[in-house]
């Protein structure tokens, strides 16, 4: 028998793509605008001179949608997760101690991220119930006093938080209370914001938070793959003075601002995503912040409006709903894949199971947030649960829906 490795069977892209694209309503990514699609198809030389005016307006425009004046903003050749660690591991080194408001899956990341580097994690958890209840209850809303009594009784570095938390659909409402006491005890606060970055208010300095955390492929309707942070001058004095090295080599910040903040070498930049995240960022000043926040308000509370006159409930009360990840319900008996693999199969289109929890949810964020869009994704979902043997009423849910929209159409034009 011969020891050569041959070829596989050619097999080209198109052959595995399906035919019509999937219509991305899950919790990320997001469908992207013709603007950041095209962008994302450009390669042009990492250290060139249009890359220099490139990164200026990258940096411009994210001073913007983060409500900073700080110019330490940095972006990663990476995921969401690797924004976060280049968070956690520029501040926090062994014998330093964290905070960690733990929501869900994504605000725990934080923690085992903390944990990784031989910081001290203590975690003010949300989902203080029952195991065999942890599927079908939402998590308890994090309190102030909580937060309070957790900072009175310890000294912490860094408080770590989400402003939505992804995974569950649960909205942080007491976020800038939580940095003021953060503040008020000598504590780094730290932020992710990647589902909620341009969807609903966050002032970093206002807020008085030092370092936020974004991705493109979330709120920011841009590609997978690239993120960015923005770092206070309190969090970055900390960085720059640190007498121990930082235990990553791309996710070091000092090297990273090399590129970010001098337009020298660090590592081959990715091209496309930082032209894509330049289009998508652009796009986002040019809607305003203010416009583009009331547009995902609304969207959002139409579609939730739809689902619940369509006979499902949601998983979260509303004053603690995240708008930008909309989780449902699933009734006793449903099977999550059969009901998400027919709206697939049969409407092209896609939305998101969960970690471990009973629900569904289906993503408000950017491009999501188009009329077109919602009832497509809503009669989609009250099909697939008839399909599978649930009484809706596809009708009242479509109505309900139209309704809450014709108050402001504006907001949707295309």
């Amino acid at each position: 028998m011969s020891s050569e490795i041959l070829p596989p069977k050619e097999i080209a892209l198109s052959n595995l793509l399906p035919s019509e694209p999937l219509l991305l309503m899950g919790a990320g990514p997001v469908p992207i605008p013709h603007a950041v699609a095209q962008a994302n198809g450009v390669v042009i030389n990492h250290l060139g001179d249009t890359m220099d005016q490139v990164i200026q307006r990258v940096k411009l425009m994210s001073q913007y949608a983060f409500q900073t004046r700080s110019d330490k903003i940095i972006g990663v050749a990476g995921p969401s997760s690797a924004a976060m660690e280049m968070a956690i591991t520029n501040v926090l080194w062994p014998g330093k101690r964290v905070l960690v408001i733990d929501m869900g899956t994504f605000s725990n990341r934080f923690g085992e991220m903390a944990e990784g580097i031989g910081a001290e994690v203590d975690y003010l958890s949300a989902k203080s119930r029952p195991d065999h209840e942890s599927a079908t209850k939402p998590p308890h809303a994090i309190t102030l006093e909580g937060v309070q009594r957790a900072l009175a009784e310890k000294q912490y570095d860094v408080v770590t938080m989400a402003q939505g938390e992804t995974s569950c659909g649960m909205f942080n409402s007491i976020l800038p209370e939580i940095a003021a006491t953060a503040k008020e005890h000598g504590a780094l606060v730290i932020v992710d914001a990647v589902c909620t970055l341009s969807t609903m208010p966050l002032k970093m300095d206002a807020w008085n938070l030092d370092i936020v955390v974004t991705g493109g492929q979330k709120g920011l309707s841009s590609i997978p793959g690239v993120s960015v942070l923005a770092f206070s001058e309190t969090a970055w004095n900390i960085i720059e003075t640190r007498e121990n090295k930082c235990p990553h080599w791309c996710l070091d910040a000092t090297r990273a601002q090399k590129f970010w903040g001098h337009q020298q070498y660090h590592y081959t930049a990715p091209v496309p995503g930082i032209l894509a995240l330049h289009e998508a960022l652009r796009l986002i000043c040019t809607e305003t912040l203010e416009n583009r926040f009331e547009r995902h308000e609304l969207s959002s509370k139409a579609l939730q409006a739809g689902i619940e006159a369509m006979g499902l409930s949601l998983f979260v009360k509303e004053e603690h709903r995240l708008n930008s990840v909309v989780a449902i319900n699933l009734p006793e008996g449903a099977d999550s894949a059969a009901i998400r693999n027919y709206m697939v199969e049969r409407f092209n289109v896609e939305i998101s199971g969960a970690f471990g929890l009973n629900i569904i949810r289906i993503g408000q964020m950017g491009e999501q947030c188009r009329s077109h869009n919602l009832f497509k994704v809503l009669y989609a979902l009250g099909m697939s649960f008839k399909k599978n043997g649930f009484e809706v009423d596809i009708a009242q849910g479509m109505a309900a829906l139209e309704t809450n929209l014709v108050r402001d159409l504006d907001h949707f034009v295309d």
